[in-house]
């Protein structure tokens, strides 16, 4: 099982509502909501964490590996 699926598990059974964050390729909300914390991987390479709002993808930080983005997005959903 990949990292981004495991934080995917791990924010499900958190509690954590489908529409407060987005993983690419692993958890995808239709339709999209307004506002929500993501993870994505980059254009260039890596991966890249944010928020989108109002209709665009804002990043926060880039990180060089799918571990890395996704203690990150965990950190921003979770707190700590």
């Amino acid at each position: 099982m990949s990292e981004c699926r495991r934080l995917e598990r791990a924010l499900r059974e958190a509690g954590v509502p489908a529409g407060h964050y987005w993983i690419e390729g692993v958890h995808e909300p239709a339709p999209t909501p307004p506002d929500f914390v993501y993870l994505r991987v980059r254009p260039e390479g890596g991966w890249e964490t944010g928020v989108y709002e109002r209709g665009a993808f804002e990043p926060v930080a880039s990180h060089a590996t799918e571990g890395e983005a996704c203690a990150h997005l965990r950190r921003l959903v979770l707190g700590g």
